[in-house]
């Protein structure tokens, strides 16, 4: 799967977004070395504090179905004029799953004109995850 594919999913992970408050449709598409590509949307809630973000989607989709390694690349669009890159929670969740392979995602942060992309570890230095408790 191909950059452009991968962001191609992750927009079409956000037209089922259940964003009816802010109105911010978020996709997140991740790609993993074996090919697989696992999708995520945001989802919000009357309380606000328990709306869940397209990425942290995503990553629970992908643990819950045994995936523990192998992230490659991810891909996060949403609405506005520029390029969206992931929240410091979303960084922190996505963080753990790449620590778990020992992996340094690539991650393609989509805006309607531009795709900025930028490694993990540029967004999140010097992170704090697993291998911090050694």
């Amino acid at each position: 799967m191909t950059d452009e594919d991968l962001i191609a999913a992750a927009r079409e992970a956000a037209g089922n977004s259940y964003s009816p408050y802010s109105n911010f449709a978020v996709g997140s598409a991740l790609r993993f070395a074996d090919g697989s590509v696992v999708t995520g949307t945001n989802i919000e809630n009357a309380s606000y504090g328990l709306a869940l973000c397209a990425e942290t989607v995503a990553v629970s989709k992908a643990m819950a179905d045994g995936v523990r390694g192998g992230l490659e690349a991810v891909a996060v669009t949403g609405p506005g004029d520029a390029p969206i890159t992931p929240c410091g929670r979303c960084r922190q969740v996505l963080n753990e799953l790449a620590q778990l392979g020992g992996t340094d995602p690539l991650v393609l942060c989509v805006g309607p004109k531009e795709v900025r992309r930028v490694r993990l570890s540029e967004l999140l230095p010097d992170a704090f995850g697993p291998a911090s408790l050694d």
